[in-house]
């Protein structure tokens, strides 16, 4: 069995609140394209985060359809298995799925609810893509303890698979011992999923959610280009892009080819060509000393005609006049954009003891009124010179889509379960009348 393995696309996502993809997408799928016509997989999975937020622009849909559509033309018998991240709207990427199978694409939102165990089995089919050289088990992001349904599902594949035919496991979330670097959030202060957790039965686990290439338990092997570990392997494939300066690790898709159940997991990393890379500025690793330095080392930058994102690293006791980040932007208008700034500096050197002692004070009535915490948080982010304010609002962001998705799986479990009712209820009213 032959699959290619990728997840984290987000599609449709805008850097710095001004800058999008859309053309550093059309890059990697170009590449995607070349590899699936190359290698002819049984499938292409795609293991969560397709979009960068639940509910994406119609340019961004249109992007994907014309994608995915694409690569279907390229490569019919290829199955192409999609699952939904925590970036994504659970019910919109399950809507699609009917539609989808007409094209040898397999959509999968909504993950398995709790009441589903107490009912008859088949409900386990609809996570399950049969191939003719194995078999897919695709689990979209899934909120709170899911062992028992990961279970039962991998359960029905062993009962269904007699010719121990290779079986793939799909799923997005942050594995305990995962390396993280270059995300917001550190491994350990967030919740994590002990690989355990996630049931026995399978003999690679296609992850997503951490954007840095690895195998689970096989640091040293990260980058190595081509590897070969006994059934089961877990690994992450990480994000099609680069999403930040801290990301300064290679990033790749990676080939797997499985002999047999039980067998041998042999991945190959295909390195992926970055449209644009990631730079901190000074390049040496020092820190500006002037606004000055600053603007000529960006204009000489802008120089060597390169496309690319950049950040400044400038020592906190460096004074910069009121309009230094306009006089930025003014600069890269001259140079059509190529180069894309993040205006979050980073600071660096010891901070100065009397602004540390500096406080704000408010009137109790004025804290009432502060229902929104980020108001607060907006108010005394100059008492906290490393506060990085667009992280802080990116979490509350992701707690507030995290109680959304909660609140949308209940529904629909609560719909699943009227909707079971009305049919065991059909199912005695029509047993009762005479044949």
């Amino acid at each position: 069995m032959k699959i290619i393995h990728t997840a984290d696309l987000h599609l449709g996502q805008i850097l710095y609140q001004s800058y999008e993809r859309s053309d550093e997408h059309a890059h990697f799928f170009q590449q995607l394209e070349c590899w699936c016509k190359q290698h002819q997989p049984d499938a292409l999975v795609v293991s969560g985060d397709v979009f960068d937020i639940q509910q994406p622009s119609a340019s961004t849909r249109k992007a994907f359809t014309d994608y995915f559509v694409q690569l279907h033309l390229q490569c019919p018998a290829m199955h192409i298995v999609i699952t939904a991240g925590n970036h994504d709207s659970a019910s919109r990427i399950q809507a699609d799925n009917a539609v989808w199978t007409l094209a040898n694409t397999h959509l999968i939102g909504v993950s398995p609810s709790i009441d589903l165990l107490d009912g008859p089995d088949g409900w386990q089919d609809n996570y399950i893509i049969r191939l003719e050289n194995g078999f897919i088990v695709a689990l979209p992001y899934m909120s709170g303890d899911r062992q028992r349904q990961i279970q039962s599902i991998l359960d029905r594949v062993a009962a269904q698979n007699p010719q121990h035919l290779p079986v793939v496991l799909m799923a997005h979330l942050a594995v305990t011992g995962s390396d993280a670097t270059g995300h917001d959030f550190e491994i350990g202060k967030i919740k994590t999923v002990d690989l355990k957790s996630l049931g026995t039965g399978y003999d690679y686990l296609a992850l997503g959610h951490i954007h840095k290439p690895q195998t689970l338990n096989h640091p040293e092997d990260n980058f190595t280009d081509t590897v070969t570990y006994p059934s089961p392997a877990a690994r992450y494939s990480g994000s099609a892009l680069h999403v930040s300066c801290d990301e300064t690790y290679p990033h790749s898709v990676s080939l797997v080819e499985i002999d047999q159940a039980g067998g041998n997991v042999n991945i190959q990393q295909l390195p992926i060509e970055q449209l644009r890379h990631f730079y901190v500025l000074p390049l040496d690793g020092s820190s500006f000393l002037s606004d000055m330095d600053a603007l000529q080392t960006i204009r000489d930058l802008a120089d060597q005609g390169e496309e690319c994102y950049f950040r400044l690293r400038i020592d906190r006791h460096t004074f910069l006049p009121d309009n230094f980040n306009q006089q930025i932007y003014d600069l890269l208008a001259q140079c059509h954009n190529r180069l894309r700034y993040n205006p979050k500096h980073l600071w660096t050197g010891e901070g100065d003891d009397d602004a540390e002692h500096q406080k704000l004070v408010f009137e109790v009535a004025e804290l009432q009124q502060m229902t929104d915490p980020m108001v607060f948080i907006e108010k005394t982010r100059d008492q906290y010179p490393d506060l990085d304010i667009e992280e802080v609002r990116d979490a509350f962001e992701e707690i507030k889509e995290e109680i959304r998705r909660h609140d949308e799986e209940e529904k629909a479990a609560l719909i699943a379960k009227e909707a079971e009712k009305a049919a065991r209820k059909a199912n005695k009213t029509n047993q009762k009348q005479p044949s």
